[in-house]
């Protein structure tokens, strides 16, 4: 998500001031470290980082940030029934139907649905899921995959192509298949009043935002303004 962070994602972050934040997935913890600075200069403010294997140095990080910053290591779909609100909510974890359909519905029974920030919501998985940990999805809800590439417009998989370090469907498209598809079954049965703003570029981001106050109808107007001006 870094490359969304200087024209999308940090503009948002000053408008909506969330203060608890939770980011599903960290790598090697590029946005982490931005996501730290940002609550490192509010007043208030905490950073819960959810990884089963974050590929950064924790203990540095924790020493430079202290009680700004919690790692909790293993699987979201584990960890989020212990956290009962936050105020925005980075997913970037196992990208794949079965994870984030059900990271969305741990949110939703939260307090107060939070702000949103979702990657990969375009080719390859928008509508391919891909397993880091093909073992912790569910067998009726696992497509059949293999660690091999993937091109666009193949539907198949190759030998040599993008991600094929880890497991990928072995087909796109379909029902419960791919991220986009897990944000769109998921809208379309909550009951909750969310705007879905998407950028196309870089594997596409998603932002879900609430649509329920005279604030959040300013916040989803100027979220549309800022994606539109970015040029991404």
């Amino acid at each position: 998500m870094i490359y969304f962070w200087n024209q999308i994602i940090h503009p948002i972050l000053q408008l909506t001031k969330p203060n608890d934040i939770v980011e599903i997935g960290c790598a090697q913890g590029l946005n982490t470290t931005n996501l730290l600075s940002y609550v490192n200069g509010a007043d208030s403010g905490r950073l819960v980082a959810i990884d089963p294997s974050p590929q950064f140095d924790v203990r540095r990080m924790k020493q430079q940030f202290g009680d700004k910053f919690e790692m909790l290591r293993g699987f979201s779909l584990e960890l989020l029934p212990h956290i009962h609100r936050c105020d925005a909510v980075f997913v970037d974890g196992d990208h794949n139907w079965f994870t984030v359909y059900h990271e969305l519905k741990h949110l939703e029974r939260m307090e107060r649905f939070p702000i949103v920030f979702l990657h990969d919501l375009e080719w390859p998985y928008g509508r391919r899921d891909m397993y880091y940990f093909p073992e912790s999805i569910p067998a009726e809800f696992r497509k059949p995959s293999a660690q091999k590439g993937i091109l666009p417009g193949v539907n198949e998989l190759v030998e040599d192509g993008h991600n094929s370090s880890v497991h990928n469907a072995e087909y796109e498209n379909g029902e419960r298949n791919g991220v986009l598809t897990a944000v769109e079954d998921f809208m379309a049965e909550s009951k909750l009043p969310l705007q879905l703003h998407r950028v196309h570029s870089q594997f596409g981001l998603g932002v879900i935002m609430p649509d329920d106050s005279d604030i959040y109808r300013h916040y989803n107007e100027v979220t549309r303004h800022i994606i539109a001006q970015s040029g991404l």
